[in-house]
């Protein structure tokens, strides 16, 4: 399968996100959908301008504030996983970062929740996903120990950042049947998929993975 895809969200047609996409699927990223949204999403405007040249390579990048725009097969494996089981409604992104990860969702869902702890962060990110037309996006300035109660249950979670243990409160969020795709841990991180069964959860470890720490709390 050949990623062909038409003008890309927000900007004029490039090839930069295109070849990104065939290049993550020689790595074994095969959900079309996610191969089409990361084919057409403009990466470099959620990097900074003077990483901007590397913006499509596949490699995490430093964005501020100590945090990190993930690298792209992390971003789409993590998304392929979210829909392993089908199309969700919505889904609960905890740590918003660059929002490069949000607008894969976005173009993968119906509606998008977002939680982020940095409030500047947030504000960037807000900025950069109006800028390519995606509005199916709500976004919270909070802990994303806490999730998002208020708009609960989720057939989709995915955590973008590592707790050293799963958070009960993103456990309780998650609808009968969801899945919570997390990076687990602190020296050694496992990327998990856990799965709700009623009030049974079963768990899948994917790989090893280096996000960082999914710190409690919000700030400025």
């Amino acid at each position: 399968m050949n990623v062909r895809v038409g003008s890309r969200i927000g900007g004029k047609s490039g090839r930069s996100g295109e070849l990104l996409a065939q290049k993550l699927q020689q790595e074994g990223i095969t959900n079309p959908r996610v191969l089409q949204a990361i084919a057409r999403s403009p990466r470099h405007i959620f990097v900074p301008e003077i990483l901007a040249h590397k913006a499509y390579d596949n490699t995490a990048l430093p964005i501020g504030q100590g945090q990190t725009i993930s690298q792209p097969y992390i971003v789409a494996k993590m998304s392929e996983l979210l829909l392993k089981d089908g199309m969700p409604d919505s889904i609960l992104e905890i740590g918003t970062g660059s929002g490069y990860q949000t607008s894969i969702l976005a173009q993968l869902t119906a509606k998008v929740y977002s939680v982020e702890r940095i409030k500047s962060l947030q504000f960037q990110a807000k900025r950069k996903l109006q800028s390519m037309d995606l509005h199916n996006i709500s976004m919270k300035h909070g802990d994303g120990w806490k999730g998002w109660q208020s708009k609960a249950p989720f057939q989709a979670i995915i955590v973008t950042a590592a707790p050293s243990e799963v958070p009960q409160a993103l456990l309780a969020q998650l609808a009968d049947g969801g899945r919570l795709v997390i990076p687990v841990g602190e020296d050694t991180q496992i990327l998990k998929v856990i799965t709700r069964h009623g009030d049974d959860f079963s768990e899948q470890q994917v790989e090893a993975v280096r996000f960082v720490p999914l710190v409690p709390g919000a700030v400025q």
